[in-house]
């Protein structure tokens, strides 16, 4: 499935961008905010975002954005690590 969103041109035409980097920033802005909600994991906003994991990891921490990373995360990734 694919959504499309609509941006009025006039919200469009108001963004402080050039206009090939809109639908990019859009992208990623959406990406970042739905993460800190909870709504996507790290690895779907960061696909969504179109970003590798250390430049989305990155823009986390410039906005004060936490990790979702639980103690049972921690301990499924030690498990694998250990080749359990």
């Amino acid at each position: 499935m694919t959504i499309q969103l609509v941006i009025p041109d006039s919200v469009a035409q108001a963004m402080r961008l050039p206009a090939r980097q809109r639908q990019q920033q859009l992208m990623l802005e959406l990406a970042l905010t739905l993460y800190a909600q909870g709504i996507l994991s790290f690895g779907k906003a960061r696909e969504l975002a179109n970003t590798d994991r250390l430049a989305f990891g990155r823009l986390l921490g410039e906005r004060g954005i936490a990790r979702h990373y639980s103690d049972d995360d921690l301990a499924d990734d030690v498990s694998y690590a250990c080749g359990e």
